[in-house]
Formats: C-alpha cells, structure tokens, sequence
C-alpha cells in the first residue's frame, strides 16, 4: 500500500472512499459542515436521523454528492475527553474494518479531527492512523487459505488530508514511522497466529533468522546442548517432554558490548511456547487449541528488534525468545521435580503448567548474567489471572524500580497501549516455600497473578518490567477495530521503549 499526505481539502481531491472521522458529536461549524454541503446536506440528514452515532467506532456511509469519490465514510471517535492515542489508532482501524467484503483500491483520510483530538499533533495522528490502517487490515484466516470475503480490501493507497501545508513534513514523518510500527506488528500477529504444527521451536528459530538477515541483526540460536552445557535447568525441564527440542533465540542489534545513548543495554524477552499442553499437569480439553498462542511474546520481541532496527539502525538493544513445546511425553518434567536454574538457584517444580515462568527466568538471567543487559522488559501470556482481574483490553505489569516502570508507561503512553501495574508483595514470597529447594514455581492460589511476578523477580537484578499479555495476546471474538487472533500489544510499547534509548 503506498501512503502519502497531501495538502488539501477533500473537495480538492478524487478517490474511491473518503475517510470522515469526528470526535464528539457532529458538529456543522466546524470543517465538517462545510463538508456538508458538498454532499448536499448528507451528512446533517444522517445526523438528524440518528444514523450518524457518536459512540466510539460507530460508522456511517454518506453520499459524496459534487465531491469526487464513490462513497464517504463516517467513523466516531467518542467523547473528546477520553480520546487518546489508543482510540486514534483503532479509529482507524474500524474504518478499514467497515470495508470487508467491499472492493476498494484508494481511500483519503481527512487527519484534522485526529490531530485536533491529539492536542494538534499531526505528526503521531498520522502515525497512529497509518498504524491503524495497516493493523487494521490483518486478516489471519489468509494465512492458510485465500478467504477475499473475510479480509478488508487491499488498498492499493491510503491519502492522508492534513489541509494545512504547514502540517505536511510533520505528518509525512509520522506516516512513515506509523508505517513501518504496523507493518512490524503484523509479522508478530502472523507468527502468534500460526498453529503449533506448523511453527515448532526449530522452525520460530528459523524465522527469527531470516529476520534478522533482512534487518541487519545478528543471531544465535542456543540448541539444548549448549543450553544444558550453560545450566538451563529450567529452559530445559520445560521442553524436554517434547520431540521437538527447545531453542533459546537471541537477536542483537548494535555492536557486541555498546550501550544506548543513556549507557543502557535493553533486552526483550518473550515467552515462545509454541504449544502448552500443561506438561503432567494437564490443561482441560476445552480451548486448549489456544495454546498455540503461548508464543506470542516471542513472536512480540522478534518483531520489536526488527522495528527498532528499521527505524534507530544501529541501536543497541538486545531481543530473547526462549522457545519451547510443553508436552507431557515420556521425559516430561513431573511435579516434584527439583530443578536448578541459571543462575544457580534451586526450584520446586510444584506445577507443570506454570512453566512459562521457568524459561523466562532462565533467558532473564542469561541477558543480565552473560550478555550484559542492563534493563529487562519480558512480555508473556503468564497467567490466566490477569485476563480475570482486568480483561482483554488491559495488559497487567510488575516492575521495579520505580523509575523504570515510569518510563515503561510513558512508552506505553505513547504508543497508544493500556498497562495496570500490580504490586510486587514480598510477604507473598513465603507461600512459595519448598522444603528441598530455594523455593516453589507456585503457591496457594490466592495471589497467584502476584505470585508470578515474585517468582520472575529472582531472576534478576537490573530494573525489569515484567508485561503480563495473558489477557490482552489474542481476541477470541472480532471488535469493530480488530479480527479474533493475535492483537499485537506491546509490540508498539516495546518499540517506543528501545527508542528512548537513542535520546540521551
């Protein structure tokens, strides 16, 4: 799809589709109404009619009337004071989403709205507007079949209208950058998306190979000897119930041994587990299909290194997947179990099931112990006790210090995602007590969410963020603003976290 802005009005301008967003409810005295009358009092008539809705991601049709294109779409972005960078981004991803099963090759947007509700930022409304278009777009069942009438159209180009000439260099920056964030969660989601069959340990390594070619990232892949030779107990235990081998995936980016720009070396760590059974302690039957999902923090950070890679070439910045199968084969690990971790603690293999803690610690420990990361942000689909506490549309995170979890919100912030930061209670820490071993990969299930993070915060010493993702990784249902499948989240919030370090 190939994207420009343009310094004109919609009058000014021909196409297929011409994108209408509004924020708050229509109002005729702005350039909306001017509008209006191009198509002939459409757009007023739809309004008095109760056709045009002000609720968040509402769409309408309108007539063009003398205006050149074939159709207007009408697309509400709610209340002004809860628009943000989230509601931008899934404005316009409900517009694309309005077009499945519709032929359209070119759409023109008018970003005004959009910029105004952002406190006239035409630089991140572009941004966030390209970003939702491309996200927008994602269709997974085009992954193994060709499905048209599912998939929104194939814009062949996207005009972004910014009026104002004064607006255009800066929304032509944004445009770009939003560009190549979309494109970037994209390669996560299909990856997330596809089956366990399909995408094994080897085969994710393998992808994050020819990623890192095509970006200009260095890659080694830890096979389970070299794993077993460096003490990865944990990474081990977790897939050696499986025919298929783990591998621990490590991307670079930047020279062995530079630092940012703020002396930081930040490493990714995503949990790959391409498929979770439970291991002995055995998932129910219900959904376990879903289990293929447990790889989308991996899927997550390989992507983020790339887009970083895109958009700051050179940037140090570190990138680990620990990928694994989780199966309950004859040389399973069994409850009981006592493990020894990386960094050389002893652990109580209480829960098979509670594995995805396990490879992360040990791949934590690795990036701090041996490659040097100063600063650790994991993302993984840990736990089902955050979905149940927050939902799907929030992602719940532990860190520390304080500081780091600053900086880690206002990435997020930036990036248009939601984030709730639950407490780290070290009085916790004591229901995890093992008689043989340091201590327990669980407890009592009371506290459990926070449990996890307890157990992950062993693993490290530097200032870490630990995003839970168990909620918010995949829909099981389509919104106005997105497919069922793999979301995307965090991989923009990672993005933008790497690339503060190219700012002292």
């Amino acid at each position: 799809m190939q994207i420009r802005v343009a310094s004109a009005q919609p009058w000014e301008t021909r196409g297929e589709l011409l994108v209408v967003p509004f924020v708050g409810e229509p109002d005729f005295s702005t350039p909306l109404g001017e509008l209006d009358t191009h198509t002939g009092g459409d757009i007023r008539a739809l309004a008095a009619f109760g056709e045009l809705p002000s609720k968040r991601y509402a769409t309408a049709l309108a007539a063009p009337g003398d205006l050149d294109f074939k159709r207007i779409l009408l697309v509400a972005g709610g209340e002004p004071e809860t628009f943000d960078s989230e509601a931008a981004r899934r404005l316009a991803a409900s517009a694309i989403r309005r077009l499945v099963g519709r032929e359209v090759k070119s759409a023109a947007f008018v970003l005004g709205p959009v910029a105004v509700g952002l406190g006239q930022d035409a630089a991140l409304a572009a941004e966030l507007v390209v970003r939702g278009f491309i996200e927008g777009a994602f269709e997974p069942k085009t992954i193994y079949r060709e499905d048209s009438d599912a998939a929104p159209p194939a814009l062949d180009e996207l005009v972004l209208l910014v009026g104002n000439p004064r607006y255009q260099a800066d929304a032509e920056r944004g445009a770009e950058r939003g560009r190549i964030i979309g494109e970037g969660a994209n390669v996560a989601r299909r990856l997330a998306n596809r089956s366990a069959n399909d995408v094994t340990p080897q085969v994710l390594a393998d992808e994050a190979r020819a990623i890192a070619e095509a970006n200009g990232l260095a890659i080694d892949v830890i096979d389970e000897r070299r794993a077993a030779e460096l003490g990865m107990g944990m990474f081990l235990g977790v897939g050696q119930g499986s025919h298929n081998p783990p591998r621990l995936i490590v991307l670079r980016s930047g020279d062995e041994g530079a630092k940012d720009a703020r002396n930081r070396l930040l490493a990714m760590v995503g949990k790959g587990v391409c498929f979770d059974s439970g291991g002995i302690s055995i998932k129910p039957a219900d959904r376990m299909e879903e289990m293929k999902m447990d790889k989308t923090g991996a899927c997550t950070v390989i992507a983020a290194i790339a887009t970083v890679a895109k958009l700051s070439p050179g940037l140090p910045v570190l990138a680990l997947a620990p990928a694994v199968e989780n199966m309950p084969g004859g040389g399973a690990s069994k409850p009981g179990d006592i493990i020894k971790a990386f960094n050389g603690k002893w652990v109580d293999l209480i829960n098979t099931d509670a594995e995805g803690r396990l490879i992360l610690g040990d791949a934590m420990s690795y990036a701090e112990q041996r490659l040097g990361a100063t600063h650790i942000v994991d993302v993984a689909t840990l736990t089902g006790a955050v979905g149940r506490a927050i939902g799907n549309l929030v992602t719940g995170v532990f860190a520390t210090p304080d500081p780091w979890w600053g900086e880690v919100e206002a990435a997020a912030a930036r990036a248009g995602e939601r984030y709730h930061r639950f407490p780290l209670v070290q009085d916790y820490m004591a229901e995890m007590e093992s008689w043989y071993a340091d201590f327990q990969n669980t407890g009592t299930p009371d506290g459990s969410l926070v449990k996890s993070g307890l157990f992950l915060e062993q693993f490290r010493t530097v200032p870490w963020a630990h995003l839970d993702i168990g909620g918010t990784a995949y829909f099981r249902k389509a919104t106005p603003y997105a497919t069922r499948g793999a979301t995307g989240v965090t991989h923009a919030t990672l993005v933008e976290l790497a690339l503060a370090g190219a700012q002292a």
